[in-house]
């Protein structure tokens, strides 16, 4: 069965606003710029977040749990100015 991208990436986004409050909160965002047809997920931090020596913090304990948890059938998934 094959998954509609467009399935897939509003999943993406609904696991993404789940967090966006916190990033929000201290001046950043994050933004879904690709999935591959291998299915990797490549986002940005923007904002405070494309700066901030906690991103990867951030993005290991909520941004990948939360993408994995609602899309499984992502691979892996880069951040692309992760600091």
């Amino acid at each position: 069965m094959e998954i509609k991208i467009d399935e897939i990436t509003e999943r993406i986004e609904a696991s993404l606003d789940g967090i966006r409050p916190y990033l929000e909160a201290d001046g950043g965002n994050i933004r879904v710029l690709e999935i591959t047809e291998d299915k990797v997920l490549r986002l940005e931090f923007v904002g405070n977040c494309g700066t901030c020596p906690m991103s990867t913090m951030t993005f290991k304990a909520g941004v990948e749990e939360a993408v994995k948890r609602l899309v499984p059938e992502i691979k892996s998934i880069e951040v692309i100015n992760l600091s």
